[in-house]
């Protein structure tokens, strides 16, 4: 939920052309990732749970890739990456750990 609140903050500032496009693109990719595990949690099996983890960390992957993007068009400076990307490193632990400890 931290890294969605920051996303949706960082995202204020992109220019109006990204409305629609990388800036809903960032906001859509979090919102997924805690989406994915709470709908995950809800669930009745490990099996579950682990697809449901399984899409959030896809959604991650895909964050960390706008980001990058966003950062390469100047949409988002140096400092604002290293911190956004550090959270979603921190994201991905913990999902990386909830997966070790589900059974397959």
């Amino acid at each position: 939920m931290a890294l969605a609140r920051e996303i949706y903050l960082q995202t204020e500032e992109f220019p109006k052309s990204e409305t629609f496009g990388l800036r809903m693109q960032l906001r859509r990719s979090t919102v997924s990732v805690a989406s994915n595990i709470a709908e995950g949690h809800g669930r009745l099996t490990d099996a579950q749970l682990r697809n449901s983890l399984g899409m959030a960390r896809g959604s991650l992957h895909e964050l960390q890739t706008q980001i990058e993007l966003a950062c390469d068009m100047k949409f988002l400076n140096e400092e604002a990456k290293q911190r956004l990307l550090g959270m979603a490193i921190d994201v991905a632990k913990l999902i990386n750990g909830l997966l070790g400890v589900l059974e397959p």
